[in-house]
């Protein structure tokens, strides 16, 4: 699921004190700072506030540095140093010197914030107007809205973090639509009403969330990563790929990304080859998010909301979303940088341990993420309760295996829930409110009818939406579709919503700041906006366009799965 992979922005170089780093280092933390070879400038313009693309402001760093980063005041390991004597990033402790903030940062223009505050000002005071808003409720909301969604983003610019503004917008929205409502009371319902849908999403985030965290902090899944061996180019390529897209599908991608990232450290060295199976990972795990209601976050919004169940979910989008990945990787095994000559591995994560009983947690916390499905299907309730049940089973066993361990702390679960990203999760509160206010005022179903008008092709509108993805977050894309479209429109499991779960999904591939996935992979590896475009955004649209083709390839064929499989109690379950 994913995702999986929140919001914030890079916070101002005198604020970054050795107090704030050690603070913000933990697996799930959202700030951090640049090491010293990247500037903010160079950043900050390029990505914008993409850079926080679903909550992501490169914690990748302190996500590994966190299960065996060194003590500020101990000496760095000599092994995390490279031939030239500067620290390898999985050591590093980023501690700038002032003339390097002097020669690289960058104040932000206090005219655009001052312009965008009294812009906002402006119009809350309109909104008090109650006679102007109640005769035009539709055009208040959509300045209000075009206002919060310019506010998210360019975060980066105004320094202002995306995750409080989606959730001044979301009241702000409300309040409107308690204005212009026929009445207090039908607003109230209606607010009601979506407050109850959308808890239903961030408590599964919320919970889905603290168990990977849980799992990574035992260091559960060098179980996977250690048993990848192969060390030549073009087989390295395809293993990396599908091992992510698999493990994408259980996982969040974002988890999935920053695992398989620190993997490749680990087998091979700094080199233009490592970037591109780093980007095969990005693809990989936006791909392999796709095809299973757990995989992304805007598939578990749609399974969640009803649009798509389980089975028809896998059986219409495994094809698609593996063909996303095989043509890239194709494409990619004829480049130069896959057949040069192979490099030896340098074991840079070779130290790292799996904590006690780390098998154990492992296996119970896939086991949790695995049985959401089942448990939906054989109790009927959301899908929320089953991961609500898998986390209290982990966190009772958590308990019980460190009882009395005080320096094993960090692996229960409250210091677990302490490094999830809690910010993310109130940035999806605030969308998907702010987004449901446009549906309770008709908005949504307006747009529309007014795409069915001029593009009545489903396959167009889904597309489109998967290519606009790439530059604009997903998850307000497909919330917005959700409230445009209902199940009368098109039923559940319909070829429109499995389209719109292929392309939301894979479509971030396409440039780096298109996806959680992207942001990652662009923190870790120090690549930036223009190396991914020229050497990777082609593989990924022509991947992308496959997808889609392979898709309406299946879905005309009929392709059914055999009678025995269609009989299992999860997977005919929603």
């Amino acid at each position: 699921m994913a995702v999986l992979p929140i919001g914030s922005h890079f916070a101002p170089p005198h604020q970054l004190t050795k107090r704030h780093a050690i603070a913000t280092s933990s697996p799930i933390s959202i700030s951090t700072r640049l090491p010293q070879n990247v500037s903010f400038s160079k950043v900050s313009g390029v990505t914008g506030s993409r850079l926080s693309k679903h909550g992501v402001l490169v914690r990748a760093e302190d996500k590994i540095r966190s299960s065996s980063s060194p003590s500020l005041d101990e000496p760095m390991d000599e092994d995390l140093m490279d031939s030239s004597g500067s620290c390898d990033p999985l050591c590093s402790v980023d501690e700038p010197s002032s003339s390097y903030f002097e020669a690289n940062y960058q104040p932000k223009t206090d005219i655009i914030k001052a312009l965008a505050i009294l812009a906002a000002a402006l119009t809350g005071t309109a909104a008090i107007n109650h006679s102007w808003v109640a005769a035009n409720q539709d055009v208040a909301m959509a300045l209000l809205f075009g206002i919060g969604y310019a506010g998210i983003i360019f975060e980066e610019s105004l320094a202002f973090n995306k995750s409080g503004i989606g959730l001044l917008m979301a009241v702000s929205l409300w309040v409107v639509r308690s204005i212009g409502a026929p009445s207090t009371e039908i607003a109230v319902l209606d607010l009601q009403h979506a407050t109850a849908e959308v808890s239903e999403i961030v408590f599964f985030l919320l919970g889905a969330m603290t168990i990977v965290e849980i799992v990574d902090a035992h260091q559960g899944f060098k179980l996977v990563t250690d048993n990848i061996t192969t060390r030549k180019p073009k087989t390295l390529l395809w293993v990396v790929g599908f091992v992510t897209f698999f493990l994408s599908s259980i996982l969040d991608n974002l988890t999935s990304t920053i695992v398989m990232v620190s993997l490749l450290r680990k087998l091979v060295p700094q080199s233009e080859y490592r970037k591109l199976l780093g980007a095969v990972v990005v693809i990989a795990a936006n791909a392999g998010g796709a095809w299973t209601p757990i995989g992304d976050v805007t598939t578990t919004m749609l399974w969640i909301h009803g649009q798509i169940t389980t089975l028809p979910t896998m059986q219409g989008l495994f094809i698609p979303s593996a063909v996303s990945l095989a043509v890239p990787l194709a494409l990619m095994s004829l480049t130069s940088e896959v057949n040069g000559k192979g490099q030896d591995s340098s074991d840079v994560l070779a130290s790292e341990k799996m904590a006690p009983r780390g098998k154990l947690v492992f296996g119970v916390g896939l086991g949790a993420l695995v049985f959401v499905p089942v448990f939906k299907a054989l109790t009927g309730l959301p899908p929320y309760m089953g991961i609500l049940l898998g986390l209290g089973v982990l966190w009772i066993l958590t308990d019980a295996i460190h009882y009395g361990e005080s320096e094993r702390q960090k692996l229960k679960v409250p210091q677990a829930l302490s490094r999830i990203d809690t910010q993310g999760a109130l940035f999806f509160l605030g969308i998907l409110l702010s987004v449901s206010s446009l549906e309770a005022a008709g908005i949504l179903r307006e747009i529309a009818n007014y795409l069915d008008a001029n593009i009545p092709n489903v396959e167009l509108i889904a597309s489109a939406i998967g290519v606009v993805s790439a530059i604009i977050d997903n998850v307000p894309l497909v919330a917005a579709t959700m409230g445009m479209y209902d199940l009368t429109s098109f039923p559940q499991d319909s070829e429109f919503w499995q389209l719109i779960a292929f392309c939301a999904g894979t479509g971030g591939s396409m440039l780096v700041i298109g996806s959680a996935a992207g942001v990652a992979f662009m923190g870790m590896e120090k690549v930036d906006f223009f190396w991914y475009f020229r050497k990777v955004s082609g593989f990924a649209f022509a991947g992308y366009a496959a997808g889609i083709a392979a898709y309406l390839a299946v879905h005309n064929l009929h392709f059914e799965i055999p009678t025995t499989v269609a009989q299992i109690p999860f997977l005919t379950g929603s």
